[in-house]
Order: structure tokens, then sequence, then C-alpha cells
């Protein structure tokens, strides 16, 4: 009884060409579905009507007993065919959410339904594309990896009249990477030593990052000494310590100094020498009233003219020139000014104490052995003149 009268109202069910109706898949084939929709005989969903992608086997999309919405695209009641579309149906769905999500700038996942040359596809009720270059950040050369793997995108670019719907990924990361910016200079602040990586060398300095921003150090806050070339001195992936100099949260900038977060070299100095001590280094400078000499990276002293040779001179250049590597004794350092006296001569005239010291004890030596000759007959006026 119940049969008869859901037969009648099959009956009395009018069906028109697109018109929407929900139906039960009723017979799975490879290349079509039989959907029951309540009508005198079954609709017929063919295969390029199921998705808006390619797909091999119906089966890949429906199954036996699962309800779906239709549109009927095609009636013939003289050879009761009724042609139906679930893309047509899924089509119009998907325009007003992706229109909507468009607006409100939204994002969502999707899963990959295919690779593709320059891109990667997928089913969002409509065939929705991300370009190569909006899959990540950073360039990717084997796409393989990604189908069935769901990704977070969003839409950036929207076309109903040529079907078009370009989503990215990239924008989605660069989106979260601009908010992690905005936290970590809101807890930066100038005057901080923090430690950092480097990323990137250029001809003028170091970008470094620190926690998820980058920072500039310009090349001369690369060291105390001078660097011709960042890439002499550091290398990408570098961990470094740095000082924060200054903060400009408007243009999300940062200046960075790798040399502010090290001791000065003039306070390394006071650590290193003291006075009277004999160092090594460099002649820099010759100037009219002595010679610069740098003992150590930023820190020159000088050496007066007088302090130059055991005598006379006219000009530094008589003795020394740019670039000579020479011993030279400290006579006063002051690191808050920044000054070192040095002194040549008094190396030499050490030396030559220690010359005329070992004369006198090898002639001492001579005499004791009975050789009749007395210092003071051979030395006498050199005596005189190392005991004043």
């Amino acid at each position: 009884m119940v049969e008869e009268n859901q037969n009648e109202l099959n009956a009395q069910l009018e069906v028109a060409v697109d018109q929407v109706l929900t139906g039960t898949v009723s017979k799975v084939d490879e290349k079509q579905a039989l959907i029951n929709v309540g009508y005198k005989y079954e609709g017929i969903l063919p295969i390029s009507e199921v998705s808006s992608l390619h797909i091999d086997k119906v089966a890949d999309v429906l199954s036996e007993g699962q309800e779906i919405q239709v549109k009927v695209i095609r009636l013939d009641e003289e050879k009761d065919e009724m042609i139906v579309s679930k893309r047509a149906v899924d089509a119009v769905q998907a325009w007003g959410e992706l229109q909507r999500k468009h607006e409100a700038g939204e994002v969502f996942d999707a899963t990959i339904a295919d690779i593709v040359k320059g891109g990667l596809v997928v089913d969002l009720g409509v065939r929705g594309f991300v370009p190569a270059s909006h899959v990540e950040r950073h360039f990717v050369e084997d796409f393989s990896d990604y189908k069935g793997k769901t990704l977070s995108v969003k839409v950036i670019e929207l076309d109903k009249e040529k079907n078009k719907v370009i989503l990215s990924h990239r924008a989605v990361l660069e989106e979260e990477v601009n908010k992690q910016k905005g936290q970590v200079l809101e807890n930066l602040q100038a005057g901080s030593v923090i430690e950092g990586t480097v990323q990137r060398l250029t001809d003028f300095g170091a970008f470094v990052d620190v926690g998820g921003v980058d920072g500039l150090v310009h090349i001369s806050e690369i060291a105390w000494s001078h660097v011709d070339k960042p890439s002499d001195v550091l290398k990408e992936g570098d961990k470094v310590t740095v000082k924060i100099l200054k903060i400009d949260k408007d243009n999300e900038r940062i200046s960075l100094s790798i040399k502010a977060a090290q001791a000065g070299p003039w306070e390394q100095a006071a650590q290193d020498f003291r006075i009277g001590d004999v160092v090594a280094g460099t002649v820099k400078r010759l100037v009219s009233f002595g010679a610069f000499v740098e003992v150590a990276p930023g820190v020159e002293g000088l050496v007066h003219i007088s302090q130059i040779a055991n005598r006379h001179i006219g000009t530094p250049d008589e003795v020394l020139k740019e670039g000579e590597a020479v011993n030279v004794k400290i006579l006063d350092i002051n690191p808050d000014e920044e000054r070192m006296s040095l002194s040549i001569r008094e190396i030499q005239e050490e030396k030559q104490k220690q010359d005329t010291k070992k004369v006198v004890a090898q002639y001492q030596a001579e005499e004791n052995a009975g050789m009749g000759v007395t210092l003071g007959d051979q030395f006498g006026d050199l005596l005189k003149k190392f005991k004043s």
C-alpha cells in the first residue's frame, strides 16, 4: 500500500530543466551514476558532471546510498531520459561561499587534488588553482609530495565569468610572519643585547634574524676593526650576539651592531696591556711629530719622534715606513681617552744595555782567568756610561 502511494506521488512529480533536486545514488558505474530523485525514472549523472575536476571513475567520488543534490540539465520525456549534474549545483554553492571568503579575507583549508604545470589544483566545488609562486614563501622545485596534502589558503583572485579562482598559501604564511613580526617588534628594546642568526650578506652589511624579524648590521657595525666586505668576517647561518641600536616600528626596521655587543678595543686593551709591556705592532701612519702604531685591532698608540730612535732624526720616515712591523714599549696608556704612548728607542737602549752587560761579563771572565788586562784599561769609558 505504501509503495503504491509512493508510485502515485512519483507520477505526480513535475520536473523541469534547471530544477535542483535532492536524490539518492542508486547505482554507480565506471562512467556514470543513477540518481533516484523521486521521479518516474532515475536521473543519469555522467562522469563529466560529477566534479569540477577530472576524475577517472565515478566511484572515486560517489557511493551507493549517498544523498546528493543535482540539477536537471536535459530532459527527454520520449526517451524517458533525464540528465542531471552534481557539478552545477556544487558550483552555485561554491561561488557564493568563495565570494564571501574573498571579501572577508578568510583563511580556509583546501586539499590538493592534482599537480599541473605551473601549480596545484584543488576542488572547491569549482576548480581552484594555487600558482607555484603562491605555494610557499620559498622556491619549491618539486611539487610531487603535495598531492593529497591540505594547505591553509585564501582567495586572492575571483572571476566567475572566466571561471577563475586563484588561491594562495604563501599569503597565509606571510600574514603569520607579519603577525609574529609585530609581536617581536613590541618586545624588542633599543639597547638590549640578544642572540641572532645571519640570514643574508650584502655589500653594505648583514641581515640578522632576531626572533623572526631581520635587522641590519651595517658594515661599519660588524667589527671594531675595518671590514672591507661582510663576507670576509661573516657567513650565512652564523650565530652572533648583537646590540639593538634603533627600532623603527612603523617601517619595521631594526638597526643592530655586532661590535657594540663586544668589549671595545680600548676596553680590551685596558685588560690586555700594562705600562712597561713590550708588544708587537704595525706602523699605520707617519706624521711630522711621530708614528702611529697599531698594537691590537682598533688600538693605535703614538711613538713620538723623540722615541723612534736612540739618535736624533729629522723626520719619522728616515727610520720607519708605513706597514712595517715593529716592537714597541708601552710608556703610558689611557683607555678612557683612547691614548697610548709608545717607544721604540727604549727597546733599543735596553738592548744596548743587555749587550753591554754581556761584553762586561765576557771580559770579567777573561780578567779572572789571569789575562792581565783590566776592564778599566779596555772599557773605561763604556763602564762609566753603563754605571751612569
